[in-house]
């Protein structure tokens, strides 16, 4: 007896040296603003917007002065999750069924969640809305989501608008109460005080302030110029001081690493700023921009480099120190396996290095002469076909103060971004070798990133995982148009022809439904929706569009899914079309089109698939 008494008892020690030896991790909060750019900060010398919260970070903790990130928003979020150059993990596009992770890639939650990390992500996710893309195949515990990349795009919920909204927890819909960064921030707070006594991983990528801004009033009037846009700014850096001191009360402060910064280059902090258009060429025209050429989409500065602030006290992440260097978000992964101490045998897969010397040391001398690349894929208002990567498209080699901008026949231009930040005087035939040298390695880079080019990530069909499917519009690879990405495209119906993937795990008899709407709107084929996105006046205003709503005047519905081809009748009142389908195992192509009374064609807005068997 007594033995195993002296046995229990060493088990029960093991356990709590364990529980304590976890306890003593630091927790760690990612919060990721979309489509604020450098310049859209105060402490920044943008002469309008107002950052309080965000300066403070900043001047309190370890700024990054030569950060970047891709151009778009999905890439960007690939490359943080995973640590590794997005375009390696299957995403260049923010759209067209190039935006899912790769389904055996291991996620910056994956590796908290195995080191005994509870973890959640709450705001934008946009790597896949379907299995195994979502946050809850990806390693995290809890999700509160939107769908697709805006709210208001073809996957999210109809009809919301960014308050009291239906949103996807673990993969349902769920109403909300409340303006969306407020949601965001709210479920944080939630998720740390219930997990205030184990380490958490918090993800809080927010949807705002985005080009597309709606925000409250109060926000809104402090500005009189880009309101909506610095407003929505404004709301989440005031969450983010709501956030702080909410950790300071719990005492959590000085044990929870805080990491803020942005996705891509500004959307809406400059007016013509975009590459191409008249007398500029990628120059802002108007608003601030720090300088840069370029926003978001270009492979000029102002299109991906980024502010970075890192606050972490007990890990001496304080002073406002600069860590200088070309440094990148798929570095922040193995910087944090490093700060927290967390165990992971496969750091050789990192593109990006642990940053732990630099920021904790201001040891940086291993980041010279370090190159980085980013490039810019995205086809906005162009056809995609297969969405396959293209060597040369818009491309910057960055290694120290150099910049190599390349874009497919044009002649490759290399400045010097410390004496040029505007990115003004090409000196690539004053200095040959060094356009050389990054040439070399921009062919180097292109060879890692691109050997699965032409591989897909399907949507998997796989009813014990998900029992039904939902393809839209926006995940079609188009051949003729663009792709109809956004509820307000559907609602315009603007018609698009195009086709994606499925991967079959379960085969067997399967019941696909052409819809025009999604479930939760119950309208027929043909019918127009008049109710276009009803608003409060008194919480926010919103830009009405003038366009009607228009109807779609089907007269067939065609699907086409491996040897599968077949034709049914749209009536006056369906609402679908269904078809019984018997699916085979394995990767197939699937393909919808409503026949319309003028001979044209458009695919299926909405697509279900579901097991006849659920």
């Amino acid at each position: 007896m007594k033995k195993i008494n002296i046995i229990i008892s060493i088990f029960f020690l093991i356990g709590f040296l364990s529980v304590a030896q976890t306890k003593k991790k630091p927790n760690v909060i990612v919060i990721l603003t979309d489509d604020q750019g450098y310049g859209d900060l105060s402490s920044h010398k943008n002469p309008w917007i107002k950052t309080p919260e965000m300066d403070k970070l900043g001047e309190e903790g370890v700024r990054l002065t030569d950060f970047h990130v891709d151009p778009t928003c999905a890439p960007t979020r690939a490359a943080i999750m995973t640590g590794r150059y997005s375009a390696k993990v299957g995403v260049w596009l923010t759209y067209s069924s190039r935006h899912h992770l790769r389904r055996d890639e291991v996620t910056m939650a994956d590796v908290f969640q195995q080191n005994g990390y509870k973890t959640g992500v709450f705001g934008k996710w946009h790597l896949g809305d379907n299995y195994p893309f979502r946050p809850m195949d990806r390693g995290f515990d809890e999700s509160l989501i939107h769908g697709g990349g805006i709210i208001g795009e073809a996957p999210d919920y109809w009809d919301n608008n960014y308050y009291d909204d239906i949103y996807f927890r673990n993969g349902k819909p769920d109403k909300v109460e409340g303006y969306c960064t407020d949601v965001w921030f709210n479920e944080t707070i939630d998720f740390v005080e219930k997990n205030k006594d184990q380490p958490f991983f918090v993800y809080l990528p927010t949807n705002a302030p985005h080009s597309y801004a709606h925000v409250p009033e109060s926000y809104r009037k402090p500005y009189d110029q880009r309101q909506a846009f610095y407003g929505s700014i404004s709301c989440v850096d005031e969450n983010v001081g709501k956030l702080r001191r909410k950790l300071k009360e719990l005492s959590l402060d000085r044990k929870t690493i805080v990491v803020v910064f942005n996705d891509n280059g500004t959307a809406g902090g400059v007016s013509n700023a975009i590459k191409g258009k008249p007398n500029h060429d990628g120059w802002a025209k108007s608003g601030f921009n720090a300088g840069m050429r370029g926003r978001k989409g270009s492979h000029y500065e102002g299109g991906h480099k980024a502010f970075c602030f890192m606050y972490w006290p007990d890990g001496g992440l304080i002073g406002g120190k600069d860590i200088n260097g070309v440094t990148s978000h798929i570095d922040l992964l193995p910087t944090f396996i490093d700060l927290c101490d967390l165990k992971y045998k496969e750091k050789k897969r990192f593109d990006g290095v642990s940053l732990k010397e630099a920021i904790q040391n201001k040891n940086s001398k291993y980041l010279n002469n370090r190159t980085v690349v980013v490039h810019n894929q995205s086809r906005f208002g162009a056809p995609t076909r297969e969405g396959n990567l293209i060597k040369y498209k818009e491309y910057s080699v960055m290694q120290n103060n150099w910049r190599l901008n390349g874009d497919l026949d044009k002649a490759l231009e290399l400045y010097d971004i410390k004496k040029d930040i505007g990115q003004r005087t090409n000196l690539a035939s004053k200095y040959p070798k060094v356009v050389k040298e990054l040439s070399r390695e921009y062919e180097k880079w292109w060879k890692k990133v691109s050997k699965k080019s032409d591989e897909y990530c399907p949507f998997v069909i796989n009813p014990s995982k998900q029992k039904e499917v939902k393809i839209t519009s926006q995940n079609l690879m188009v051949e003729d148009n663009s792709v109809l990405y956004s509820q307000k495209m559907i609602r315009q119906a603007l018609h698009t022809n195009g086709y994606t993937y499925i991967d079959v795990e379960v085969p067997g008899k399967y019941l696909i439904t052409l819809r025009r709407w999604p479930n939760e709107l119950d309208k027929s084929i043909r019918s127009a929706d008049l109710d276009y996105m009803p608003m409060d006046p008194s919480t926010h205003v919103m830009k009405r569009d003038k366009q009607p709503a228009l109807a779609i005047k089907a007269q067939k519905a065609r699907l086409k899914v491996a040897d599968f081809d077949a034709i049914k009748i749209v009536h006056k009142e369906d609402s679908e079309i269904k078809f019984e389908v018997e699916l085979i195992k394995g990767v197939q192509k699937i393909q919808t089109w409503f026949l319309l009374d003028d001979k044209t064609t458009t695919a299926a807005y909405y697509t279900y698939i579901k097991n006849i068997k659920e």
